[in-house]
């Protein structure tokens, strides 16, 4: 299963961390990936001034709400098993 870890902390939410963790939700669903890839908040990944981070392994990148689904794609399904 792969976990993705979205910061909800002030700067994030500021930022969109509920778009962003609504549109996962959705895109995880339509591709029925519900089985392979669970959704968690989190707080505070160190990156408070890079838009929304998301922890996905060890590795964190910054989302916006415009490029949830690129990065869906780009970094997300590739990892799934």
């Amino acid at each position: 299963m792969l976990t993705i870890n979205i910061c909800i902390g002030s700067a994030c939410h500021l930022k969109g961390s509920y778009t962003v963790i609504s549109t996962l939700q959705e895109l995880v669903k339509i591709n029925s990936l519900e089985d392979k890839v669970e959704i968690k908040g989190a707080f505070c990944l160190g990156r408070c001034t890079q838009a929304v981070s998301v922890k996905v392994n060890e590795e964190i990148f910054s989302v916006s709400p415009s490029n949830t689904e690129e990065f869906f794609n780009k970094h997300i399904v590739p990892k799934i098993d």
